[in-house]
């Protein structure tokens, strides 16, 4: 991996990271909904513009039911779910919790008969979520940290679904189209519930800004950046993102918003990222009647 590649695996953390801390900090303005509406849309227009520069529109595939299906399970709820669990949770917490994608991916495989399950993927699965025990103990006091964790849990979970869905009606596509489509699909599912979830107050400039962030930066630039490492240094490497992820959002939180960072956030978010590194460096066995499937990797 070359210093440039590098450079821009470190900014693609950052930036992922700090996607928890602008939704943390509009979410209270906009509302889950409000704000996840704002973001797609908005990062839907600017891939769009991509696309339009580019000469590619003619390139998206006729797959309007797939692009809907897609934009749901990997971008309007699970947005919509880790929206509402930082409403409750700190930064850091939410960009730990995201750093399970890759388990519930695994996870989804072997549900689905896509693969077997090693020993060591078996261990993998059983230490990471062992890491979720360790980061969650302490805030499954209050009945609405325990919805905020099973609402980012379940965000991580349709990750996982959404990265094979997006192998089988995708496969051979340009992944910048793909996001593109999804984005779409992800706006045209939110804007009939934006309409009745729309906050009454008016939005501060500041909540504008950081709400614009998210679909520009935080969203369109970072996939743009992903899809190049990709191309660059492959898919395994790329996916090594997931890692500095968490590191980038507990600083976020504790520069910004002044966040502790806790034994329980470093603990288990080691835990997870070591049951993780078992999990994608396992071995793979798919069955003889199955395509093996890879696992990738979705992020807020």
């Amino acid at each position: 991996m070359g210093r440039r590649d590098l450079f821009e695996l470190v900014l693609l953390a950052a930036i992922w990271g700090a996607s928890f801390l602008f939704m943390k900090i509009a979410v209270s303005e906009f509302g889950p909904i409000g704000l996840i509406a704002c973001r797609v849309s908005v990062a839907a227009v600017f891939l769009f513009a991509i696309l339009a520069a580019k000469g590619a529109i003619s390139t998206l595939p006729n797959k309007i039911l797939p692009f809907f299906i897609l934009g749901a399970i990997n971008t309007a709820i699970p947005f919509v779910l880790f929206a509402y669990a930082l409403k409750t949770l700190p930064v850091g917490y939410g960009a730990v919790i995201n750093a399970t994608v890759p388990l519930f991916g695994a996870l989804t495989a072997t549900m689905l008969g896509l693969e077997k399950i090693s020993f060591q993927k078996g261990v993998g699965l059983a230490v990471g979520f062992g890491g979720v025990l360790v980061l969650v103990a302490s805030k499954l006091t209050a009945v609405e940290n325990g919805l905020a964790i099973a609402a980012g849990l379940l965000a991580a979970l349709l990750y996982g679904i959404a990265a094979y869905y997006s192998k089988k009606q995708f496969a051979g596509d340009n992944p910048l189209v793909v996001a593109a489509g999804s984005l779409m699909g992800a706006t045209a599912l939110l804007i009939p519930f934006t309409w009745f979830a729309w906050p009454t107050s008016p939005i501060s400039t500041k909540a504008w800004l950081y709400g614009i962030a998210l679909g520009i930066v935080c969203t369109g630039i970072a996939y743009l950046l992903y899809f190049r490492l990709i191309k660059h240094v492959g898919p395994t490497k790329a996916i090594t993102v997931t890692y500095l992820i968490p590191v980038f959002g507990m600083l976020w939180g504790f520069i910004v918003l002044q966040e502790l960072i806790t034994w329980n956030m470093i603990v288990g978010c080691l835990v997870i990222l070591a049951g993780t590194t078992m999990v994608i460096r396992s071995p793979h066995h798919p069955p003889s009647s199955t395509t093996k499937v890879s696992v990738a990797s979705s992020t807020t």
